[in-house]
């Protein structure tokens, strides 16, 4: 088994236990922010070793020709999505830091969005590579 798919997971898992449990308990805390943080480093670790499995899985391919579509859409979906993540990790912790009560606990509602946008190129890439 590759590390890249492990990091991924290790994403998968981090990333949802610091989203659902935020908004489960109805306030964003430094733990979720912290899962968020180690959810983004797994994220990088295991796309930065996808795509070399990616790179030499087209090369030794008989189906090179298919491959193109599906992973221009996996690395679309995976950059908007890595951005979001990116985005929403540090807009947690600016909340975080300023301890404005108010952002604090309307801050779950945007997590599940970008957690469900996450999903959709960690759901392709299973699809679309391992099948």
């Amino acid at each position: 088994m590759s590390y890249g798919i492990v990091f991924i997971n290790f994403a998968f898992v981090l990333y949802t236990i610091g989203v659902w449990s935020e908004k489960i308990q109805g306030k964003l805390k430094w733990g979720h922010v912290l899962l968020f943080w180690l959810g983004i480093v797994c994220d990088i670790i295991g796309t930065s070793a996808m795509g070399e499995i990616a790179k030499k899985h087209i090369q030794d391919s008989i189906l090179w020709h298919y491959i193109p579509i599906s992973s221009d859409f996996h690395s679309l979906t995976g950059t908007i999505a890595l951005s979001l993540m990116l985005l929403h990790t540090c807009w947690a912790t600016v909340i975080i830091m300023n301890s404005k009560e108010s952002w604090i606990v309307k801050f779950h509602r945007y997590s599940l969005i970008v957690w469900l946008i996450w999903l959709l190129p960690f759901v392709s890439g299973a699809i679309f590579h391992v099948v």
